[in-house]
């Protein structure tokens, strides 16, 4: 490896749109690509979404088989690719501890410095995967010597209350550049013209997987609400997943399907938030939701379920609503949060450590030394 370079190996299942691969792509773009350089082990043979900007940048892609289809060739993938590339810093994105498994093979290759990241604040209610938690806590957490979080909740849950409350986790800010964040009179109707939409319809926003943790099911019901108070109102969908088909025919079943615009993943999301009026997101659980962080960095104004962490309002922009409120109670607070006159909330993320430059540097200095 090249001797004036440190290069970090990031374990991940893909590099496409989600939340901890645009999190570690953010800090990767930030990072001085002289010093210090991100490459990927990934599960997939698919073409992943970052792939081509990771090449750009100067990382590298390893793929290994994935341990659904065998665990014995996935730990030999993993371990040839560390001992043969001598990485010395491995980090590990994994809401459950399971994956600390994989920082044991790390050490075994010789990887001294083995970060996990924690990437949520729940894996859901599934008994196995509850359980898988609890021995992968009990059998691997001596493998991990540097312990991320993005938040209080992610931190509990991922390594623990003890660890958390001695100090052993350093909460990194799921943080945004606030150059390319800043609200865009311009993209605002930009994206609009493009959508056909005038300015004066209410634009209801959502940017997520659709899967089950994000509830999009509970989202239409909002938002037929909404539209039944507001005929100008539309929705906006923005992401891709398992369950886009369903939710596409829920909207139907709902009669709101004109009204429910599926926008796939966007390679442009700061344009598409400054096109929106308020933000709707009432997921199940979140570690730091990327997303609700982006929109308060153009001034959306959020609608949440306070089942997330209280740290994601950094601007006093997001509300948090009990899930069991109705879809009316949601939707009559999703209106009275709309606000066309947007906050410029840069100094706000800045005192507040969101800037994406102080974060890249905390990385470096957890994860290089």
């Amino acid at each position: 490896m090249e001797e004036h370079l440190k290069r970090v190996l990031c374990i991940i299942g893909t590099m496409n749109a989600g939340g901890a691969e645009t999190f570690l792509m953010k800090i990767y773009r930030s990072m001085d690509k002289t010093r210090y350089q991100m490459d990927f082990c990934i599960q997939t043979e698919d073409k992943c979404f970052y792939e081509d900007e990771i090449h750009a940048l100067g990382g590298r892609i390893y793929r290994i088989p994935p341990k659904s289809k065998s665990v014995r060739a996935f730990k030999k993938g993993l371990f040839d690719t560390i001992k043969d590339h001598q990485y010395r810093y491995v980090l590990r994105i994994t809401s459950n501890a399971m994956g600390f498994l994989d920082l044991a093979i790390a050490k075994k290759a010789g990887a001294e410095v083995r970060a996990v990241r924690s990437s949520n604040s729940s894996d859901g209610e599934g008994m196995k995967k509850k359980l898988a938690h609890c021995v992968g806590k009990l059998l691997y957490t001596k493998y991990v010597n540097v312990k991320i979080a993005p938040s209080d909740l992610a931190a509990k849950y991922t390594f623990g209350e003890k660890a958390y409350h001695d100090g052993e986790v350093s909460v990194l800010h799921n943080a945004v550049d606030m150059n390319i964040y800043a609200y865009s009179e311009e993209a605002r109707k930009e994206i609009r013209d493009e959508l056909g939409l005038d300015q004066e319809t209410i634009l209801v926003g959502h940017v997520g997987r659709f899967m089950k943790q994000k509830n999009h099911a509970f989202l239409l019901d909002v938002f037929k609400q909404i539209k039944e108070q507001n005929q100008k109102a539309v929705l906006l969908l923005v992401g891709a997943g398992g369950l886009e088909q369903e939710i596409r025919l829920k909207a139907q079943t709902l009669g709101i399907a004109d009204s429910v615009l599926f926008a796939g993943i966007r390679k442009d999301i700061p344009r598409v938030l400054s096109a929106m009026d308020v933000f709707v997101f009432p997921s199940f659980y979140e570690g730091m939701p990327n997303t609700v962080i982006e929109a308060q960095a153009t001034g959306l104004p959020c609608v949440i379920s306070d089942t997330i962490t209280k740290e994601a309002d950094i601007t006093g922009l997001v509300e948090y609503l009990p899930l069991s409120l109705s879809p009316e109670e949601w939707a009559k607070e999703a209106l009275s949060r709309v606000n066309k006159q947007r906050v410029n909330t840069k100094a706000m993320f800045i005192q507040q450590g969101y800037d994406i430059e102080s974060v890249a540097d905390q990385f470096i200095s957890l994860v290089f030394g």
